[in-house]
């Protein structure tokens, strides 16, 4: 007898072994066509799983989360049949589900191109019709190594080899006369993966991602439950082609990247504007909330990096030079550097939480194909900081922060931010004493902020654990920015000592913590979110003053000045260009207020404005459009 709990509490008993599919069968015709996979015990498996004792069940369907993989893993494997089809010969390597999609490595001699694509596609409409069952199959390791080898197919017998014990068998799942290695699980057939998926690019890859391996040629799909779901991600893929943070920067004239630098912005004044304004804020919030600004050598001796582990752990990341036979590391963290100054006099305990900030420019050596505009770069300035207190002013200082974080986050226009919690990973320092105390005060801080989170066990870094803050935006991607960590082992690594209350010694608590992160990916991540329409407190330029003809250009410099000497930042355009041509010109520039003066306001000493998105204001006194743009530029709008 076999009892299967089903997640309403229900039991069901069976006589005998029972299959996923069957259990579904039997609770009725429309779940079990709709199944595609089931949960037993918390693990996914295939509909043709042998349930043989009690266990729990929940039926996966494409109305599941669980669903998305199993599709996207299917289309990876439909599409390398569709490919060995059409072109015989190609060997298949590895196919994972990705985020929002999969892929699979191919080695074939001749290059595939775009209208490959839309071959391969059409071929896996047909493979989907076809309604191929997908079958699992236990071989040996030497069968397979066998099959695949007389089939030509090399990486396969490299991956079989190096991955597979001897001895040991391995799933191999067939689809009609196709098959590959594979753990599984998949859909029941092909005709359940739904006809939501489009082949999206080719790119480059190495075997293993190693360099000195050859170059083998990846295809990237993307695939969904529904066809609605595939248009909408389309679409934002779309919205984010007309957003790029690089098309935006070269339109609005605020950086450029070129070769000489790789990884590196060449800030222009506008763009140089932008860096300030969020600077001189995230300055004010240190003071506000008790901090020390301070400021650390960019290169330092190599015996430092060897102290704090960073030689040891990091130095494939790192620049490095030498001078008079000694060798250094251009700094690729802040850390070591805060520790130093903490250590340059002697504290106590009175003095904790002791807090410094670094505006912090740092460099690391990223491969050149991971660098993308200043989204991911090999120089960059962190908004980093690290509080030095004792273990039991951890909980608060921690909530204080979250308070600090979620007022700039809103500041900038992130109402959306999820919140991850990682614990001990399994091979850390301290004690268990001690990761016990420091998760239960992060736990206590988010919980005290009411702020809902997500466990991530075992995510931790190895010297404490840590909470991440992800921003959602516009269009609903996400980027991880805010960090929290807490450190015991740096500290004592780099000798950092307090005078505690029994005029002992103590090792502090290292909270490192960054709310922007990098401030040029920060940036990136506003110029794409705000498409390039800055709210007024940030814009470079903030109101574009324009003449009609030649006598009001007097006027137009006085209205420039007068806007300047409120604090904004205003410029002129008296060029003899039509008022229409000016108007769309400066448009483009998606500046937030045009003005424009003609005879009728130069002789009544008004403005006609114009905000952004074509709205018209009309007529306005110079002091209170100056008293709308304060009131504005206050609120952050």
């Amino acid at each position: 007898m076999v009892n299967v709990t089903l997640p309403d509490g229900s039991v069901r008993q069976f006589d005998a072994p029972v299959t996923v599919a069957q259990v579904a069968a039997s609770i009725g015709a429309g779940l079990a066509k709709a199944a595609l996979a089931g949960k037993v015990d918390g693990r996914l498996v295939d509909t043709s799983h042998l349930i043989e004792h009690d266990a729990a069940l929940a039926i996966v369907t494409a109305k599941d989360a669980e669903a998305l993989d199993l599709i996207r893993h299917d289309a990876a494997h439909v599409m390398a049949q569709a490919v060995q089809e059409l072109y015989p010969g190609t060997q298949v390597t590895i196919g994972p589900a990705i985020e929002d999609g999969f892929y699979y490595d191919f080695a074939r001699e001749q290059p595939f191109t775009p209208e490959d694509l839309t071959a391969i596609e059409k071929r896996m409409d047909e493979i989907v019709k076809r309604d191929l069952p997908i079958v699992r199959e236990v071989w040996s390791r030497e069968e397979a190594m066998r099959v695949f080898a007389e089939l030509g197919e090399s990486y396969k017998v490299q991956i079989i080899d190096e991955v597979i014990p001897k001895g040991e068998e391995l799933s191999i799942y067939r689809q009609g006369e196709w098959f590959d290695v594979c753990r599984g699980p998949h859909l029941p057939s092909t005709g359940k993966l739904p006809r939501a998926f489009k082949l999206m690019k080719l790119a480059g890859a190495y075997w293993r991602g190693d360099s000195k391996n050859p170059m083998l040629q990846r295809i990237y799909g993307t695939a969904w439950a529904k066809k609605d779901d595939l248009d909408a991600y389309l679409h934002r893929l779309e919205e984010a082609e007309k957003r790029d943070h690089r098309k935006l920067a070269k339109l609005l004239d605020l950086f450029h990247m070129q070769d000489e630098a790789p990884g590196m912005a060449f800030w222009h004044p506008k763009g140089w504007i932008v860096w300030q304004q969020i600077e001189q804020y995230m300055r004010q919030k240190f003071v506000d909330h008790g901090y020390q600004e301070v400021r650390t050598p960019a290169v330092m001796d190599r015996c430092l990096w060897e102290k704090s582990g960073h030689w040891e752990n990091y130095r494939d990341n790192m620049f490095t030079t030498a001078s008079e036979n000694r060798d250094y590391a251009v700094k690729p963290m802040n850390c070591p550097g805060h520790v130093q100054i903490f250590n340059s006099g002697l504290h106590s305990y009175r003095e904790l939480p002791y807090r410094l900030a670094e505006f912090g420019s740092c460099h690391r050596n990223e491969p050149s194909g991971a660098l993308h505009g200043i989204m991911r770069v090999r120089g960059f300035t962190q908004d980093d900081a690290h509080i030095f207190c004792t273990e039991e002013q951890v909980e608060q200082e921690v909530a204080d922060f979250i308070v600090m974080l979620q007022q700039v986050y809103a500041d900038f226009g992130f109402h959306d931010v999820l919140v991850k919690l990682s614990t001990r990973p399994e091979k850390r320092v301290g004690s268990d004493e001690s990761w016990d105390r420091a998760e239960a005060a992060l736990a206590a801080a988010l919980e005290q902020n009411r702020l809902a989170f997500d466990l991530q066990p075992g995510e931790g870094a190895f010297y404490g654990p840590k909470i991440e803050f992800t921003l959602k935006d516009t269009l609903g991607r996400l980027w991880q920015c805010g960090t929290i960590q807490l450190d015991f082992n740096l500290p004592a690594r780099l000798g950092a000592e307090y005078v505690a209350e029994d005029n002992s010694r103590k090792i502090p608590v290292m909270l490192h913590r960054a709310i922007l992160g990098s401030l040029e990916r920060f940036i990136g991540i506003l110029i794409e979110h705000h498409a390039g329409n800055f709210p007024l407190w940030l814009a470079p330029v903030q109101v574009m003053v324009m003449n009609i003809s030649e006598r009001q250009a007097a006027y137009a410099e006085e209205v420039a000045q007068a806007l300047r000497r409120a604090g904004l930042r205003a410029a002129t355009d008296l060029s003899n260009n039509k008022i229409t041509y000016k108007i769309r010109e400066h448009s483009l520039q998606k500046l937030p207020y045009l003005v424009v003066v003609g005879d009728k306001e130069m002789e009544t000493r008004v403005v006609a404005v114009r905000a952004r998105g074509n709205q018209d204001l009309g007529q306005l006194g110079l002091e209170d459009f100056i008293a709308r743009l304060k009131v504005e530029t206050l609120a952050r709008q």
